[in-house]
């Protein structure tokens, strides 16, 4: 737990969101940290082609493309969101196509790469844990999405660290407190060549595992929410390999960090992880409520939770998160029935939330779902009003739909449309004030990322490597289907006048290529 603070929170708090990069860059996981993935961006093509694999390799024929500034190779599972700042795009990844001579093996990988032309720069490359399926799974790599900031990347690793990075890596040489790389790299038993321009420059580093004795389910993923001097991040705490047991109850699931040094400066004291049902994968998001600022957490016991976002010092001594909300994202049906608690995982049981909660005006969205091992099950889409206080289940339910299966994508609101997906690969467009349904379309393939809206266009991808393009519209329209080689886990994003499309193995840059 948290003891007193050494500095003044008051000095550290800044309720902007202050930032060095480029207008139309996508600096962090949903674009904002309102997590509404609703670009800007125009101009941006409404069909194209990835292209075919020249026989007999994984390299993507150039000349069978359509729209395509550039491919690259990643690792062989990539569910890390890309995010581009300042002329570099950082994605996540695994090892399976080692960059640098000598560095091998499974490991979780964030590579960073110029936004141009698609040329490697650097690379860092986090061990495993060695506890197999339980806490890091084989072969996930990571799967959080780097956070820019200025000249700083924060980025949760498979290990359950959060760990500030230069975005320029080894380049300019070992910047930071930091020394350590060539330790933090080393695998016993693998040769460790010396650090050079390519590898990852390491600022600090905050072990969850060892300070808050969280205990990760399958793999730690949270991608970070910066607001003025603070990290807010999920600390991926879950169920041990029964699915029944909770090793570290009292461990927090959310925590605040000081982004500069990475020290922890508070916590969620809502006793969250003592009603885990699963895991916690959800990132947190921030907004103002007629003028109240809020860190809201999709959590791993089915609720939101609405918390102030400056850490205070509560009745036990502890600096925490004072929490202004909370909501049941489950309807009450999916929780008990005739009295009874219905089990978890079953089709007609109560999930957690995966996905990230969007807040617009003073409105919040959310989904649930499960683990998509789980398989299908009965989904909800909740609008809440951000404005109650307490337990808002009830006086803070504007609408729900429950036509919608197990999600863990986050949605997206235009104006007055709002589009989700479901696990089904079914993709929803309701009005965003009543809740009403227009339209349905289904992908015919199961989907784990998130619908991304720019240009008047909804671009989403699925686990059979389609990525469908709709008009973003009241009324349903498929402009287009483009089928990449492999699966889309990771959700489309805009920027800089160009969309970047991570599959499993292969990130693409496509823009019209008209323009310069």
């Amino acid at each position: 737990m948290i003891r007193t603070l050494k500095f003044s929170l008051s000095l550290l708090f800044l309720i902007s969101l202050a930032s060095t990069a480029f207008a139309a860059d996508w600096t962090q996981w949903g674009r904002t940290a309102a997590r509404n993935m609703l670009a800007k961006e125009r101009g941006l093509p409404a069909s194209f082609e990835p292209g075919k694999f020249k026989a007999g390799s994984d390299t993507v024929d150039t000349a069978t493309t359509k729209n395509v500034r550039w491919v690259v190779k990643l690792g062989s599972q990539s569910y890390g969101n890309a995010t581009v700042a300042n002329g570099r795009i950082f994605v996540g990844t695994n090892n399976a196509t080692p960059r640098i001579k000598g560095v091998a093996g499974d490991r979780g990988v964030v590579m960073a790469f110029a936004e141009k032309t698609g040329d490697f720069l650097w690379q860092l490359a986090a061990p495993k844990l060695g506890a197999g399926k339980v806490n890091d799974w084989e072969f996930l790599g990571i799967c959080s999405s780097p956070a820019i900031d200025g000249d700083r990347a924060y980025v949760v690793t498979n290990r359950g660290e959060v760990l500030s990075l230069d975005v320029k890596g080894m380049a300019n040489g070992n910047q930071g407190p930091y020394k350590e790389e060539a330790k933090y790299r080393a695998v016993a038993g693998q040769p460790n060549p010396s650090l050079g321009d390519h590898d990852a420059d390491i600022i600090w580093r905050f072990d969850m595992r060892a300070e808050l004795s969280v205990f990760p389910h399958n793999i730690s993923s949270s991608s970070v929410l910066i607001v003025g001097d603070l990290l807010y991040v999920n600390t991926s705490n879950g169920v041990d390999w029964s699915h029944k047991n909770i090793p570290s109850p009292t461990a927090p699931s959310l925590v605040v960090l000081n982004k500069n040094t990475g020290e922890i400066v508070g916590e969620e004291a809502s006793d969250i992880s003592k009603r885990l049902l699963h895991g916690n994968w959800a990132s947190p998001t921030y907004g103002k409520v007629k003028g109240t600022p809020m860190v809201l957490f999709g959590a791993g016991d089915g609720w939101v939770y609405a918390f102030n976002p400056k850490p205070e010092m509560n009745e036990q001594g502890f600096e925490a998160l004072k929490e202004l909300w909370r909501f049941d994202a489950n309807p009450p049906h999916y929780r008990q029935k005739d009295g009874r608690n219905i089990r978890y995982t079953r089709f007609d049981g109560p999930s957690e939330i995966i996905a990230s909660p969007v807040i617009v005006g003073n409105r919040v969205y959310a989904l649930i779902g499960q683990d998509p091992e789980h398989g299908p099950g009965l989904g909800a889409l909740s609008c809440i009003d951000a404005t109650k206080r307490g337990d808002s289940s009830s006086s803070g339910l504007v609408w729900r739909f429950e036509g919608i299966g197990r999600s863990i994508s986050t949605p997206v609101v235009d104006g007055k449309l709002i589009f989700a997906a479901d696990l089904n690969g079914k993709i929803y467009c309701l009005d965003a004030g009543s809740g009403k349904l227009h339209w349905t379309h289904d992908t015919d393939g199961r989907i784990w990322s998130s619908p991304m809206v720019a240009d008047g266009k909804l671009y989403i991808g699925n686990e059979d490597g389609v990525l469908t393009v709709l008009a973003a519209k009241k009324k349903l329209k498929v402009l287009h289907q483009a089928e990449f080689p492999t699966p889309i886990y990771s959700s489309v994003i805009a920027a800089n006048k160009a969309l970047y499309v991570a599959t499993q193995t292969h990130l693409y840059r496509i823009e019209e290529m008209g323009q310069k």
